[in-house]
This record gives C-alpha cells, sequence and structure tokens, in this order.
C-alpha cells in the first residue's frame, strides 16, 4: 500500500491541470475581446484615414492588385457606416421624443377617464363641492341640513336641502353678494339686485338671516272694500329700489314719454277701473261673460300670472272669486300695491313651477306676460303646468297673447293642441299701432282642461 502522500498526489495534479486550462481559456477570451475592441475602433474612428497602398508593395505570396479600387471601396463602406449611424442616432432621438409623446398621451387619457368616472358615478358626486366657493352664510342657505330626529320615512333621507333655484350656481358671484350682510341686523336695500338674480333663475333666492327695512310712519291699511280702489298711504312703501318716490309719480308716469312696465296700471281711475267690465266680441273678453260658461259659484279660486296691480283679483274679489296674482317689482312697488288693496301677492317669474297641487285651481288668467319672448319650449312647460293645477272643467283666460302673424298658426295653435286644452272660445286680431307690415298679432282664448 503507498503512502498518504501518494494518495493526494493525482487530485493535486488535476487541480494544477483545471487551474491552467481555466487561466489559458480566460487569456484567450481577453486577447479576442481586445481584438474585437480594436477592430471596432479602427472602423467606427471619425480620425481614420486610408491612404493609397502603393503598387510597389507585392511579394511572392500576395500578387500584385489594384489597391486605388480597394481603398475607394473601403472609404465608400466607411461613410456608409457613418451615415448609418447618424441615422440610428435620428431614430433614437425620434424614438425617444415619441415615448415622450406616447407617455403624455396616456396620462391625459388616464385623467380623461378619472373624469368620466366621477361624472358617471354619482357616489363621488358631491353636492358640498358646488359650494366651495361660497361664504358660510351661503351654503347654510343651500343646505343640506340633517334632520333632528334622523331619517324620516316620509322623504326617505336623514337631511333637507332648502328650495332654491338651479340657476343660483351658475351666478356665485351674484350669490355672494347677496348673501352678505350682518346676521340678525336690517337687510341691505337690494331689491333690484336680487329680483334681477332671480330673473337669471336663482328662484326661489336662498333664505337670509336678516330683518328687511321697516317703512318709516307706517299706518295701518285702508279696509276692505274700499282698499280695492284705494292709493295707500305713501308711508307704506321703502321707495329706495324705484325710480319715483311716491304713488303721485307713478300715477302721472303715464302721461310722460318712455317705456314702463305697466305703465298706467297705478292710476286706478284710469284703463284699471273698466278692464273686463265690458265683452267686445272680439280680444276683449268680459269677466261675466266668462264666468257664465260654467255653472254660478264654481268657480271660486283661481291665479293671475303676471297681474301688474292685481285688478284682475280685485274685481272676481267682488264676484266672491279668490285670486292669487303673481307679479314682479319692475321699477315700480306692485306686490305691495296689490297686497294695500287687501289682495294675495306672490312674488315669482314665470319659469318657476306654480306652488299649486295638481287639479285644484278653478281658473287661470294671463293677460301680456305670456307672449313671443318666452322661448317656445319653456312656454309649453308653463301650459303644461298651468294644465296641471287646473282642475278638470277648469278654465285657463289667455288674454291677449302677442305674436308674430307666421307663428300664431305654425307654432301657439299647435303648442296648446299638444298640451290638450279644449277652445271654448277664440279671436285674433292685427296689432296696428306700428304699421301692418310688421305683421303683429294678438289672439285671446278661453280654453277648457277637459273632465277626463
Amino acid at each position: 500500500m503507498g503512502s498518504a502522500d501518494d494518495d493526494h498526489l493525482p487530485k493535486k495534479q488535476t487541480h494544477k491541470s483545471i487551474n491552467d486550462q481555466t487561466k489559458y481559456k480566460l487569456k484567450l477570451l481577453v486577447l479576442i475581446i481586445l481584438t474585437n475592441l480594436l477592430t471596432i475602433y479602427i472602423f467606427t474612428s471619425p480620425s481614420l484615414n486610408l491612404h493609397p497602398i502603393s503598387k510597389y508593395t507585392t511579394n511572392s505570396l500576395f500578387p500584385a492588385f489594384d489597391s486605388t479600387s480597394l481603398l475607394q471601396e473601403l472609404n465608400a463602406t466607411k461613410k456608409e457606416l457613418e451615415t448609418s449611424r447618424s441615422q440610428i442616432i435620428v431614430l433614437h432621438q425620434q424614438l425617444k421624443s415619441t415615448n415622450q409623446l406616447v407617455t403624455e398621451l396616456l396620462a391625459q387619457l388616464n385623467l380623461l377617464n378619472q373624469s368620466i368616472n366621477r361624472t358617471t358615478d354619482s357616489s363621488l358626486l358631491n353636492f358640498n363641492d358646488l359650494l366651495d366657493d361660497l361664504s358660510n352664510e351661503a351654503k347654510l342657505g343651500l343646505g343640506p341640513h340633517k334632520l333632528p330626529l334622523g331619517l324620516s320615512p316620509r322623504s326617505g333621507t336623514d337631511e333637507v336641502y332648502p328650495s332654491v333655484g338651479g340657476g343660483c350656481l351658475m351666478y356665485k358671484e351674484d350669490l355672494a353678494q347677496y348673501m352678505t350682510y350682518n346676521v340678525g341686523n336690517e337687510c341691505p336695500v337690494d331689491d333690484v339686485f336680487a329680483q334681477r338674480l332671480m330673473l337669471k333663475g336663482c328662484e326661489p333666492l336662498p333664505i337670509r338671516r336678516c330683518h328687511p327695512k321697516a317703512p318709516c310712519g307706517y299706518v295701518e291699511p285702508t279696509p276692505l272694500p274700499k282698499s280695492l280702489w284705494s292709493t295707500p298711504p305713501d308711508t307704506s312703501i321703502i321707495w329706495d329700489p324705484y325710480t319715483c318716490k311716491n304713488y303721485s309719480c307713478l300715477i302721472d308716469r303715464r302721461k310722460f314719454p318712455g317705456f314702463y312696465d305697466c305703465k298706467d296700471c297705478f292710476d286706478l281711475q284710469f284703463r284699471e277701473k273698466t278692464r273686463w267690465q265690458f265683452d267686445n266680441g272680439g280680444l276683449d273678453f268680459g269677466m261675466d261673460q266668462v264666468l257664465s260658461t260654467r255653472r254660478q259659484g264654481t268657480i271660486r279660486i283661481g291665479l293671475d300670472i303676471g297681474g301688474g296691480v292685481g285688478t284682475f283679483a280685485a274685481r272676481m274679489k267682488e264676484r266672491n272669486v279668490t285670486i292669487v296674482t303673481t307679479s314682479m317689482n319692475l321699477d315700480g312697488p306692485f306686490n305691495n300695491f296689490i297686497a294695500s288693496r287687501g289682495l294675495i301677492s306672490m312674488h315669482v317669474g314665470v319659469s318657476q313651477r306654480l306652488p299649486f297641487f295638481q287639479n285644484t285651481l278653478d281658473i287661470v288668467h294671463s293677460m301680456h306676460i305670456l307672449s313671443n319672448w318666452i322661448p317656445d319650449t319653456m312656454l309649453e312647460l308653463i301650459m303644461y303646468d298651468i294644465y296641471r293645477v287646473l282642475r278638470p272643467g277648469g278654465l285657463f283666460w289667455l288674454d291677449h297673447f302677442f305674436c308674430l302673424g307666421t307663428q300664431l298658426n305654425a307654432t301657439y295653435v299647435p303648442m296648446l293642441e299638444r298640451v290638450g286644452f279644449k277652445k271654448l272660445r277664440w279671436n285674433a286680431g292685427m296689432k296696428l299701432d306700428r304699421g301692418i307690415d310688421k305683421n303683429e298679432w294678438y289672439f285671446s282664448a278661453l280654453l277648457e282642461k277637459p273632465m277626463s
């Protein structure tokens, strides 16, 4: 048997042989890499300049050849390589720019997708977000407010929103101005501004926590029935918002040039005194003739839309019919004047949904206010709302509706038929004060909501 040293000898020789082979391979690999790098450097270096090879450079092993042609081919190849490298650089830059554009486009698409998701997902819509730019007082006026007893089974919610016109949020600056005041103190005298906001669609306006300015020297109103045809005292009005500062000015306004809404209305001893008292068989319907189309006593309650100073309601009151009058204070205290006569006034515009339950009113009247100045779609909505509040068999008295001759049969007759009214009486006449060539017309109609 051999010694232990003899046993390990083959293993040591094996390890040495493996190490030598590894070193040899590594050296060979390094040599190949260096050779390749040198070759790349020579053919890509911009300083490379091949010179013609001497025609005498020959030996017995390599016969003579055309060195000039070979050099030209090599130079041409070099130029092609340089051109290709330049094109690759340009393509790389373009690819980099395209990648940036694609990245930006994807970012924009992501934002758009998020916006669409916020719009379509009702759970992400928050009413409070619409109020961000408003004062705390304005936010209180628009709500919401939590119900103190929690969820109400009647409404199906635990909060309530004050009734405020949708147009309010379209005019946030005006709304903020309207809601700027000292809580618990006197409200600003901003009737004109507030009414302009209403006419923009912010109706009803938010409730304010302030007190309206009170008239100085206010006296008790004139008793009925004398109040129906009496001019109230000047001390019953806050005159700040109006051009006239007393009733005498309003009454005399009809005598002077200039356009005013319902210019002679405040003179109760002028044309107001005879309105609806007589029937001329044409545009002017008599009140008694209209009431006679129904059994006596069945016309009891009704509405006059845009009723000026309330004379229609006054005449109806004399016939035991209660009429609510809507009116706007267009450079005159129309609503105050109506109330001073002992009649019910409502400060609302024509675009607001009528605050009456369906099938409740016996008669609805409107003179002049419903005309072609109202957009057709809105006018049709108003007609449908009038139809809604009238009881079956109720009367719609459309008094002196103004339009052009081209609109009469093309627009308004079909509109009334679509709504579903039945004609009881219809009269049309041309308006001649501005000339026949204007083709301006009035028509008056007595319409009925069918019984079934």
